[in-house]
């Protein structure tokens, strides 16, 4: 009887240690899986983060390189990227739970959503400016080339003036001097004795021109002797810092057609020195014909 207690109490205290044991195992069974839940959750929160924050680092890669390419939308990209990076920042500070990340991702989504409307937008931006800068720059090219060619019709406008100018201007040739010997018939002989000279005969031809202008043409005549006196009146006349002594002046009829002139020097009773003589035509200053001779 007393065997039979002690096996029934015996059965008991199994049954409780094995209830116990039961219980035990379960409860390390739930505590395990709940850590690794734990363990996997906070690696997916972690995970989620960097990702997030590598997002945000490319988005405001794309907003530095958009404000680089300086369009009217500048203004707004700079204030859109200041909002990522203060993201960023509060981000990195975050605790990484899975309440903030929620609003994180929210923040992110928005963010996300306003970068594409600005990305379109500059996109559009950017290529109206590439567009007007190769309007302008094909314009520039129109511009220089025309200013080119004006600035080569000036050029031939100007040498085709100088070549009229120059066209213009009449030539004096065929300059000649001759001393003379004027007998009482009247009748005038050349000579090259100074001591039979009575005059000197300087004749000059003027060539046509047709677009020289006609009208009276004066010159200036200067006859120097050996001495280097000017003989003749010895007129004076100053044409701005220059100043001209000549012997004589005359008045040519001219109506563009070629004109021979013939003027004389009277030796006024007096001999002609030996030696050589030099006969200038000026008009104005400019001399414009020379010649020289010599009496013995």
């Amino acid at each position: 009887m007393e065997n039979q207690k002690s096996n029934s109490s015996l059965k008991a205290i199994v049954a409780v240690l094995a209830l116990l044991l039961i219980g035990s195992l379960a409860y390390i069974f739930k505590m395990t899986t709940d850590a690794k839940s734990l363990h996997t959750e906070l690696t997916s929160v972690k995970s989620e983060k960097d990702n997030l924050l590598d997002s945000l680092a490319i988005q405001k890669t794309i907003y530095d390189k958009a404000i680089e390419d300086k369009t009217a939308l500048s203004d707004d990209l700079i204030a859109e990227r200041e909002k990522v990076m203060n993201l960023i920042a509060d981000l990195k500070k975050s605790k990484g739970d899975v309440a903030s990340m929620s609003k994180y991702r929210e923040q992110f989504k928005k963010l996300q959503v306003n970068m594409k409307s600005l990305m379109a937008e500059n996109d559009a931006l950017k290529k109206a400016n590439e567009t007007l800068t190769v309007q302008r720059d094909s314009t520039v090219v129109v511009l220089g080339q025309q200013k080119k060619f004006n600035d080569t019709l000036v050029v031939q406008n100007e040498n085709l003036a100088k070549t009229v100018e120059k066209g213009s201007k009449l030539v004096v040739m065929n300059l000649r001097t001759q001393a003379i010997k004027q007998r009482s018939s009247g009748k005038q002989i050349d000579t090259d004795k100074a001591s039979r000279a009575d005059k000197l005969k300087i004749c000059f031809s003027i060539a046509a021109n047709s677009i020289a202008k006609s009208g009276d043409k004066i010159y200036n005549i200067q006859i120097i002797d050996s001495k280097n006196n000017v003989l003749g009146d010895k007129k004076t006349e100053t044409f701005g810092e220059i100043s001209l002594t000549y012997s004589f002046s005359t008045k040519v009829a001219y109506n563009n057609q070629s004109v021979d002139i013939c003027e004389f020097l009277e030796g006024n009773g007096k001999d002609f020195e030996k030696g050589t003589y030099y006969v200038n035509i000026f008009d104005k200053s400019e001399l414009v014909s020379k010649t020289s001779f010599t009496l013995r």
